[in-house]
């Protein structure tokens, strides 16, 4: 092979996998949501943040078929989801907004419910998507 044949072969081959990778990140759920806060340890530095990042973690270990460690984590999003609004005080949601925290908790109780359910069996892939990004919306709206 020529020099310019391998050096245009080269770039073509480091284009493409360029394009790839810019593709593959563009669509992993980490990265389907929007980014506003800065981060510490993949946890967004928000309000929602710890909330988001165990929703997450709980998703990624259902969609891997870790279906009991998928419903700890989400019992650990709901206990600490609940005890934080019990010890909040006057800046818990329940008490600055009432009617998102509901709809929160609600979006929450889906997505937990469905994979605790399924401790021993994955659940329906578009189901378990549809809760959990229906709930990552609720939580945007709070932070």
């Amino acid at each position: 092979m020529h020099r310019s044949t391998a050096r245009s072969f080269r770039a073509r081959l480091l284009k493409g996998l360029y394009l790839f990778l810019v593709g593959l990140l563009a669509a992993s759920p980490a990265c389907a949501q929007e980014r506003k806060s800065p981060q510490t340890a993949g946890v967004d530095n928000s309000k929602m943040g710890p909330y988001r990042a165990l929703a997450q973690l709980a998703f990624a270990s259902s969609q891997k078929g870790e279906n009991a460690t998928a419903a700890t984590l989400a019992k650990i999003l709901e206990r600490t989801w609940d005890k934080s609004e019990d010890y909040g005080g006057d800046t818990a949601l329940s008490k600055t907004n009432h009617a998102l925290f509901d709809e929160i908790d609600k979006a929450m109780d889906q997505f937990v419910n469905l994979l605790v359910e399924h401790q021993t069996s994955a659940p329906d892939s578009a189901k378990l998507k549809a809760v959990y990004n229906a709930y990552l919306e609720k939580l945007k709206r709070a932070d």
